[in-house]
This record gives structure tokens, C-alpha cells and sequence, in this order.
């Protein structure tokens, strides 16, 4: 972070930051949280859930969430052994970040099609 001729900082988008952002904000990631943030499910409830993703899509985005500390996984004892996911405490840090962005999102999407519409006719 640096100092601009302002006084304001100025975030340097470095490529850990594209990494984390590319993995914690694509659209599966983003369903997966959103039903985390409601309550810990198992790995079929999500699919439930989430009836558009593939298993392996779905396995992939939890290894990322899990890789970055947004999710956890557990091992429950029980007959058969069953895994959990939940949302950790880093996780939850995200649901107001992510409600801005989609607060963003749907104040100009009006604009944003407008934009797509005419791009799109060239």
C-alpha cells in the first residue's frame, strides 16, 4: 500500500491478491458460502443446494476454500464416517465485503447491460 499525491492509499493488486480473489469470488465459490454462512453442511446437502455444479466442481471449490481458511472441513463420528464443512471465523469476515460487491452489481446492472447491449452490437 502507498501514499498517493492526496494523502489516500493506493492498493497494489499483486499476484497473490488476483490468486485469492479469483478463488474466493467465482460463482461457486460464492453459492458455496452462501449456504455455509446459513448453517455447516455435508457434502450432498450442498449439492443439493447447488444443483448446477458437478461433483468435481464442487470438490475443487471446497479444496480452494478450504486451502484459504474460508471453510473447514470436519470428520464427524458417526456410522459411516461423514465430512462437514463449515464456515470459519476468516470466512465469515467476507459476507459484508461480498454483499457490497453485489449491492454494486445490482444498483447498476440496468447500466452494466446497457454497456453489454452496445459492446455486443459492434
Amino acid at each position: 500500500m502507498t501514499d498517493t499525491a492526496d494523502g489516500n492509499a493506493e492498493l497494489t493488486i499483486s499476484a497473490p491478491h488476483r490468486e485469492l480473489l479469483d478463488q474466493v469470488l467465482d460463482k461457486w465459490s460464492l453459492q458455496v458460502l452462501n449456504e455455509l454462512c446459513e448453517c455447516p453442511c455435508r457434502f450432498n446437502d450442498l449439492r443439493r443446494a447447488i444443483p448446477a455444479v458437478t461433483q468435481k466442481s464442487l470438490t475443487a471449490t471446497l479444496r480452494k476454500l478450504e486451502r484459504n481458511g474460508i471453510i473447514e472441513r470436519i470428520v464427524l463420528s458417526t456410522r459411516p464416517v461423514a465430512v462437514e464443512y463449515r464456515i470459519t471465523p476468516l470466512g465469515k469476515t467476507l459476507r459484508d465485503p461480498v454483499d457490497v460487491l453485489l449491492a454494486w452489481a445490482t444498483r447498476h446492472m440496468d447500466e452494466i447491460d446497457t454497456a453489454r447491449d452496445r459492446f455486443d452490437a459492434l
